[in-house]
């Protein structure tokens, strides 16, 4: 495995095949900041049965009420995030064209032009790594690493998503992953 950046904000982490049986099984975690302090991100391929209504009791632009909640990860996971595309580059981009953002009134800056093309992910809770922590998840190869896009973070289906990052990975070993079934017992 090629050795990852130092810092792995705007990147994709994927289960290499060793966290089954953990929250993590299977699945793409967008890394949102990675700093000497620790790390967190968003597990983006895990959508739940909620909608944005169903958890947010304040007033919120109408045309975000019915946006999927997705599964961001094992912290807090009362806690409410969103990924929205940017039409410019910001400083605090998380990837050209998606930030990251906690404050909900966010949402009524956004544009409000449908030819826009905005795109926007709703999060509960989020992926976190104290210290040092992912750094050593990552040299006992729990995680494959893979440069994030916003077509990887808005346009390839949940379902699809962590065995398209691996097939763009490429090589014998992410392929044979990928084509593997979830319950290895039925091979």
């Amino acid at each position: 495995m090629p050795k990852p950046p130092r810092s792995l904000k705007g990147h994709l982490l994927l289960d290499g095949g060793k966290l089954r049986g953990s929250y993590f099984h299977r699945s793409v975690v967008l890394v949102c900041e990675h700093t000497s302090e620790g790390a967190f991100g968003v597990v983006i391929n895990r959508p739940s049965e909620l909608r944005l209504r169903d958890v947010v009791e304040a007033e919120l632009p109408t045309r975000f009420e019915d946006g999927v909640v997705y599964s961001g990860g094992p912290v807090e996971p009362s806690s409410l995030s969103f990924l929205c595309s940017s039409l410019s580059q910001v400083s605090d981009s998380v990837v050209e064209g998606v930030v990251f953002r906690h404050d909900f009134g966010d949402l009524f800056e956004l544009p409000k032009s449908a030819s826009m093309n905005l795109e926007v992910r709703f999060f509960a809770g989020y992926a976190g790594w104290s210290p040092g922590q992912l750094d050593e998840e990552l040299r006992r190869e729990s995680w494959l690493v893979h440069p994030a896009t916003r077509d990887l973070v808005f346009s390839v289906p949940s379902e699809r998503l962590w065995r398209q990052v691996l097939i763009e990975i490429g090589g014998w070993q992410a392929r044979l992953l990928a084509d593997s079934p979830d319950d290895l017992s039925s091979n």
